[in-house]
């Protein structure tokens, strides 16, 4: 059996910082967001619970070290929102990612956080293959920005893509080399656009980042899901639609 402990419930508090119509899941106001933790290094893992603890509305409901560990803890408290390292026990390789896998398919509605220590595309690539809504993928360095970490982990309990930036960046810069990209014909304001769309971040956030004004940043946008001949569907869908079709033109680079 894994190595997995559950902890302690506590009261719960509201989410804050994010109203109910951003949700993009079924969180009631009053509901924390439950978390299960998994990674192999003991410091690390408990580095990263005090951080999580220190933020309001979030409950962490277990801790895993390996990959049967995280999947028990998963099976038993149906977290909304997973955070695991990339590599663990046994190979030290890629359990995380494939223990993601196996929750993505069994529980859809539980986000994932996958952590890494670099900046690998190709395994970005990977684990947003198996689904962008309620996916995110972090530079474990990142985590210690507080601000960053609770910022990721609300976008993904709401349903919604948190990609770091340094991973965004390896991605675009591979861009470069993907002959017949259909990327290719969006200007660099809009790939910058895209780029923050893959992070996660709302208009709103978007037009801050850029020095733009919210309307002009809708404005790239449209014109993004134009030139990459997404059709009707809703806006969520193909913001969705649009970061995944920015991954496929990367991974065509490799």
């Amino acid at each position: 059996m894994g190595n997995t402990a559950a902890l302690p419930q506590r009261e719960e508090h509201r989410i804050s910082g994010v109203s109910q119509d951003q949700l993009g899941r079924d969180l009631p106001g009053e509901q924390t967001i439950r978390v299960v933790l998994a990674d192999d290094s003991i410091l690390v893992r408990e580095g990263t619970a005090a951080l999580l603890r220190r933020l309001d509305g979030v409950e962490v409901v277990a801790e895993a070290a390996d990959k049967d560990g995280l999947l028990a803890a998963v099976a038993e408290h149906k977290p909304d929102v997973v955070i695991t390292d990339i590599r663990m026990p046994p190979e030290h390789q890629t359990e995380g990612l494939a223990a993601a896998a196996v929750i993505r398919e069994e529980y859809p509605d539980i986000g994932v956080i996958l952590l890494t220590q670099f900046a690998n595309s190709q395994y970005a690539r990977e684990f947003l293959s198996l689904g962008a809504s309620g996916a995110g993928y972090l530079l474990k360095e990142r985590i210690a920005n507080i601000a960053e970490l609770e910022r990721s982990l609300h976008e993904v309990a709401a349903g919604r893509l948190a990609l770091d930036p340094e991973v965004a960046d390896a991605l675009l810069a591979r861009k470069e080399r993907a002959a017949g990209s259909p990327l290719g014909t969006l200007t660099p304001r809009e790939r910058e656009v895209l780029e923050q769309m893959a992070q996660g971040r709302n208009n709103a956030t978007i037009a801050k980042e850029l020095y733009l004004t919210e309307r002009a940043v809708q404005k790239h946008i449209n014109s993004v899901f134009s030139k990459l001949g997404l059709g009707d569907s809703t806006d969520v869908d193909r913001r969705v639609k649009a970061v995944l079709t920015w991954l496929d033109a990367m991974s065509a680079g490799s």
